[in-house]
């Protein structure tokens, strides 16, 4: 495997692992705040509303929490193009070729 090969896969590997790790954040706050909303439920006295702030906020901050998550996996791909990490590996390894002293 030539050495662009190996950064290609590198990359590729690097960027899977990101991804994954997105969902798995994903599924766990999904679980959990539905955890949260079973207890919550069960909890509730006689004639109180659910929609109180404390029902809500675990799920909000969270969430904002996971969103910039989301964005941080997401969005340079969507911002810089999908081969912008690859243009941007090759830029500079040329760069670092023609620095080296022959």
């Amino acid at each position: 495997m030539t050495t662009t090969d190996q950064l290609a896969y590198d990359n590729a590997l690097k960027r899977v692992r990101k991804i994954k790790g997105f969902y798995t954040h994903l599924i766990v706050y999904i679980v959990i705040n539905i955890m949260i909303v079973v207890l919550n439920t069960q909890n509730l006295k006689t004639g109180e509303s659910y929609f109180q702030w404390n029902n809500f906020a675990t799920a909000l901050f969270w969430g904002i929490g996971l969103a910039s998550h989301g964005l941080s996996v997401f969005l340079p791909a969507i911002v810089l193009g999908r081969n912008w990490e690859e243009r941007k590996i090759k830029e500079l390894m040329e760069k670092e070729k023609n620095n080296k002293w022959e």
